[in-house]
């Protein structure tokens, strides 16, 4: 089994600044074996917010799998937009753009969405998903293969379709013939975990879409301050959704939702007697395990 931690839009520049020791604390006690960061590090993509952002992240376990969001391109630096966009996300961040893990369980990669000629919106084209088809060619057949991106394939109910990545459809036949598992994204500050069926009618797949909120943003859009830990396995993924207790100034379990494999689908499990559908950290509960 691996764990993996999933932040999003963390957005220095905007940060509360009470929830960053806390959240350090909890993802270390966590243990996870990677970190996903899953875009807008930053609130206006100035040199100040990406050094925030950076010796931030220096403080939290490794490895770390991070791409860009929209708001990791100037906005009202035109020039920068158009001719440089990602230039301090390179020097401050990392310089790549297409990031990867790989151990002997799990295969980890980024993919960026971020666009220049757009203000918020995202976009994959056709040369980044066969150059991460390729990639994924050269992994082990039985490894649970993830993507991740700022921009989401999948949508909580009640969101606009606009919210989705441009090109998503093509982009999911590529990922349904490469045996993707697992896609994790941000940019809506909303939580949401499913499988891909009901948006992509492709026969015999279904990826596991696994949205994050905002981790420390203030701007939490109706949702409390949260992140997920994954607990990964090869028939079965267990998806944790940690929320910011104000009360009690510590992130706790809010939720978790369990997905088994069948054939190339992920399916949600469903109500069982020891796992409840919302688990809330006012519950005493045992937490279900991933078999493995």
């Amino acid at each position: 089994m691996r764990t993996l931690v999933h932040l999003s839009d963390i957005h220095f520049g905007r940060v509360d600044e009470q929830l960053l020791a806390p959240l350090r604390s909890t993802i270390e006690a966590v243990q996870p074996h990677v970190v996903v960061v899953s875009g807008d590090l930053t609130q206006r993509a100035r040199s100040e917010q990406f050094k925030a952002a950076r010796a931030w992240l220096d403080t939290l376990p490794g490895p770390q799998i991070v791409v860009p969001g929209n708001h990791d391109i100037p906005l009202y630096n035109v020039a920068a937009r158009f001719l440089s966009p990602l230039t301090k996300y390179r020097k401050y961040i990392t310089e790549n753009l297409a990031p990867e893990y790989v151990d002997d369980e799990i295969a980890v990669m980024g993919l960026n969405t971020a666009r220049s000629l757009t203000i918020k919106d995202g976009r994959v084209n056709r040369e980044q998903v066969q150059r991460l088809q390729d990639r994924m060619a050269k992994v082990d057949a039985t490894l649970t293969r993830i993507v991740v991106t700022h921009h989401p394939f999948d949508l909580p109910e009640a969101f606009n379709e606009d919210d989705l990545v441009d090109r998503a459809p093509m982009a999911m036949e590529a990922f349904s013939k490469c045996g993707v598992d697992l896609l994790l994204a941000g940019h809506l500050h909303a939580s949401h975990s499913g499988n891909s069926a009901r948006r992509y009618k492709i026969a015999g797949y279904a990826a596991l879409v696994v949205q994050a909120g905002t981790a420390t943003s203030t701007r939490g859009r109706g949702e409390t301050n949260s992140f997920n830990v994954l607990r990964i396995d090869r028939e079965e993924i267990q998806v944790e959704r940690y929320s910011w207790q104000d009360e009690k100034g510590a992130f706790e379990v809010a939720t978790i939702e369990v997905f088994r494999r069948d054939g190339n689908t992920w399916q949600p499990l469903g109500t069982t007697p020891d796992m409840p559908e919302a688990i809330t950290s006012d519950e005493t509960v045992a937490l279900p395990t991933v078999s493995g």
